[in-house]
């Protein structure tokens, strides 16, 4: 496996991002894998080298750049649930991010994937986990010639009265939408997850909405108490299954 940081130059500064592909048989498809709330940590990279394993290009953003890079972030995330002084921080850096802030910071990410020679001249794939469910459908609408494939794991503020709602651009996505979400999760009540799928059907969205039975927020993540192992390998398997049909044609 090769990895490597890169930074890549944005409106506001400095964008760090891990990155990992096979040792052979490239140039191999690019993934990017959008992180969640409590930002870059081994746990993600782990992640993303599981991903690159089965054969793919893949690029792990820190999306909390303009707050500081991992180790340097306004919170600790290591006292996290059990100090709300530190919860309340994580989630004032996580609202100061917003569609438009990732949207434009994709720009770079995808100029860097294809002008790298190991990441196929292709279509793309993203993955979002928790805050970042909004942001692989907000950048697939942005961008709907490079994302073939988005997959969004108990995404939150897909849908929402915002003006900047990524529901609203449903329509503009391309790609194949893959949005799963745990059966019992404060953050998506189940009255967003039923008004999604008639908001995918009437943009003609191509998606599959899944609700994982028995798990809560989080369940794919392996350090956190309510990791659902059963439930995290069908992540993978939905998720992989995804990213080889509509990347490697």
């Amino acid at each position: 496996m090769q990895e490597f940081e890169v930074e890549l130059t944005t409106g506001d500064g400095n964008l760090d991002s891990f990155v990992c592909h096979p040792d052979e048989g490239g140039p191999h498809p690019a993934v990017i894998l959008y992180m969640d709330a409590p930002g870059i940590r081994e746990e993600l990279r782990d992640m993303a080298r599981r991903i690159a394993a089965t054969g793919y290009f893949v690029m792990l953003p820190n999306l909390y750049y303009r707050d500081g890079r991992e180790g340097t972030y306004p919170f600790d995330r290591t006292k996290i649930p059990g100090d709300d002084g530190e919860r309340e921080k994580m989630f004032a850096v996580m609202n100061a991010l917003t569609n438009a802030r990732v949207v434009a910071d994709t720009a770079p990410m995808l100029e860097f994937l294809r002008g790298h020679a190991a990441a196929a001249d292709g279509p793309i794939g993203c993955v979002g986990y928790c805050m970042s469910g909004q942001y692989v459908v907000s950048v697939g609408a942005a961008y709907p010639d490079d994302f073939a494939a988005i997959a969004s794991f108990y995404g939150v503020r897909i849908m929402t009265e915002a003006e900047d709602s990524p529901h609203l651009k449903f329509a503009q996505v391309k790609g194949a939408m893959y949005l799963a979400f745990a059966s019992d999760d404060p953050w998506v009540p189940p009255d967003i997850l039923d008004a999604l799928p008639p908001a995918l059907d009437a943009a003609g969205a191509d998606y599959r909405v899944e609700i994982y039975d028995d798990t809560q927020h989080g369940f794919a993540f392996p350090t956190r108490a309510v990791y659902v192992k059963a439930a995290a390998e069908r992540h993978w398997q939905r998720m992989l299954a995804l990213f080889d049909r509509r990347l490697r044609a």
